[in-house]
């Protein structure tokens, strides 16, 4: 039996982080240890073609407007179809002109941030792959995304933004950071940590990516 076959789309036509190549190749050492087909690309034809077949698609740092017509319905059909969907950190800054894939598909859409800085992230849901190795709080520093809207009566919300341990967030006492849900047809996860190249050496990172991966992708955790 072949390993299951996950997608990681880089494409930037706004912003671009740095970290790209350090996520890559996060994710593909993540699929030579726990047995995933990794590809990357930042070819939308190629992501367009590759999506049959995959297990689960990761938007790694994306931004701007990234798919072609044809992409946009494929990936609508993937999810739709039951594909999983994986969005990191600027996933929630991309195709700003196609509200199924922020309101609906991520969940809510980037709205700035503050300075790269450390916090704490206030884990609230353990009982979830991608944040059951955590504990309540969870020191880290990144950009610490502001959103446009709340997602959180449109999602499960799995950890938020401790703002008392920062400067810049526009939330307030409820700013959900970390979430999924299976609203478009499969399932959807988003985190919005992965700022810097720091980030993908993190073991509680990796693992957390890992988790929220796993889970996307309909996969049981390792031995099982």
């Amino acid at each position: 039996m072949s390993d299951p076959r996950i997608l990681v789309y880089s494409r930037t036509t706004g912003y671009r982080h740095a970290s790209i190549p350090a996520g890559v190749e996060a994710f593909r050492r993540l699929g030579a240890e726990h047995g995933l087909d990794v590809t990357a690309t930042e070819d939308p034809d190629e992501l367009t073609r590759g999506l049959p077949g995959s297990r689960a698609v990761v938007f790694l740092s994306t931004s701007g407007d990234v798919l072609t017509d044809e992409g946009r319905a494929a990936l609508r059909g993937f999810v739709a179809d039951g594909g999983g969907f994986v969005g990191v950190h600027a996933a929630s800054t991309t195709e700003y002109g196609w509200p199924w894939f922020g309101e609906t598909l991520v969940g809510t859409v980037f709205d700035g941030h503050p300075d790269l800085q450390p916090g704490v992230v206030s884990v609230e849901d353990r009982d979830h792959p991608a944040t059951a190795h955590l504990g309540e709080r969870w020191e880290f520093t990144d950009e610490w995304y502001n959103f446009a809207t709340n997602p959180r009566e449109r999602v499960r919300v799995l950890a938020a933004a401790d703002e008392s341990t920062y400067t810049g967030g526009r939330m307030g006492a409820d700013h959900p950071l970390v979430w999924c849900h299976e609203r478009a047809g499969g399932r959807s996860f988003y985190t919005a940590l992965g700022h810097s190249d720091e980030c993908f050496s993190d073991p509680d990172f990796t693992r957390h990516l890992l988790g929220g991966l796993r889970w996307a992708a309909c996969l049981p955790a390792d031995g099982a």
